[in-house]
């Protein structure tokens, strides 16, 4: 079963292998298929599922909720997220105004099925909107009872101490950064970490295996595999690319291979694990479009990799390993 991590510095419990349908639910894979993943990641112990509102713009937000009718609601943490447009991308229809916040909270929950979220997420920065307007429309989210928590994704350092400290004042409680992160892309080791542990917030990482490269099934000099997400032309192949037409560091990949043998677990537990070695990070989200993938993925909780094998991982990815965390900026647009 899926070992669980508190939130932050809140007294909030997530099971450190989070469900996510990024991706899958509602666009590359049928309702059908993502509900018995959904029952597959239950059945495996995972009781915190991780969304959006516009994954599928909407639909994954609505597979998510009829997939988890029925269940205890209070045996759940459903954690959501708001910025991107939705629906018919009007003026207002996207970023962190007031107006974006309130109306989009209703509308995941409605889609959800459900009172309240446990998280409700930041999905980007808005340079557009004042910060103090953005964080005070989320403290009216949680004294709604809309929201339990708040959380950001791919804020910056300086975001998150600025956001954090308006949080204070309005004693909400923002608990969590939701950004990139595996052994390839490791750009908020040194600032967005730090920054987060100062301010009480975890890290609930996604795309731990970088987007399935670390898996091993993409090999140098192939074409990735018929159905994989290397192929997706609904996004999973423009989000992909840029690992894939890195020839070095497939090869690379392909010599964590031992590693992964000499701990008993497969490429992808292997990724898994080591995220989880990181003792800022509460969580990792892993997606499925298949019910054995989930099954496979919760073996990487409660793992521990030994210093000499981390150490083995370093000096095997060598320079393929991105680090800059000036990449974290780059993710939020300049404008909407």
């Amino acid at each position: 079963m899926v070992n669980y991590r508190f939130l932050g510095r809140s007294g909030l419990k997530v099971t450190e292998i989070i469900y996510g349908n990024w991706l899958t639910h509602g666009s590359q894979v049928e309702n059908d298929t993502a509900r018995a993943c959904v029952r597959a990641a239950l059945d495996a112990g995972i009781t915190t599922f991780d969304t959006a509102d516009v994954y599928a713009n909407t639909a994954a937000e609505t597979v998510l909720g009829e997939a988890l009718k029925g269940e205890r609601r209070q045996s759940l943490e459903i954690l959501t997220k708001v910025y991107w447009p939705t629906g018919p991308k009007g003026a207002n229809d996207s970023g962190l105004s007031r107006k974006h916040i309130l109306e989009s909270i209703d509308g995941s929950l409605q889609r959800l099925q459900t009172d309240y979220v446990d998280v409700y997420q930041a999905h980007r920065f808005d340079h557009s909107t004042p910060l103090e307007e953005t964080m005070v429309a989320f403290a009216d989210v949680v004294r709604q009872g809309k929201a339990l928590y708040i959380g950001v994704s791919e804020w910056t350092a300086d975001q998150i101490r600025a956001g954090a400290a308006l949080a204070r004042e309005l004693r909400v409680p923002l608990v969590s950064s939701q950004p990139q992160y595996s052994m390839l892309w490791r750009v908020i080791e040194e600032e967005v970490v730090p920054a987060s542990r100062e301010e009480g917030l975890s890290q609930i990482v996604w795309s731990p295996v970088a987007q399935g490269v670390l898996t091993g099934k993409y090999l140098p000099g192939q074409p990735a595999p018929a159905g994989s997400r290397g192929t997706d032309e609904k996004g999973g192949a423009r989000m992909i690319g840029g690992f894939l037409e890195n020839q070095t560091t497939l090869e690379r990949v392909q010599q964590l291979r031992p590693v992964a043998d000499e701990l008993g677990l497969t490429m992808a537990q292997l990724a898994v694990a080591w995220v989880l070695q990181n003792d800022n990070v509460a969580a990792a989200i892993i997606g499925a479009s298949r019910p054995e993938q989930v099954a496979e993925n919760v073996k990487a909780s409660g793992v521990t990799i030994p210093d000499e094998l981390l150490a083995r991982i370093d000096e095997v990815l060598g320079d393929s390993v991105v680090r800059d965390p000036g990449e974290t900026a780059k993710s939020s647009p300049a404008s909407r």
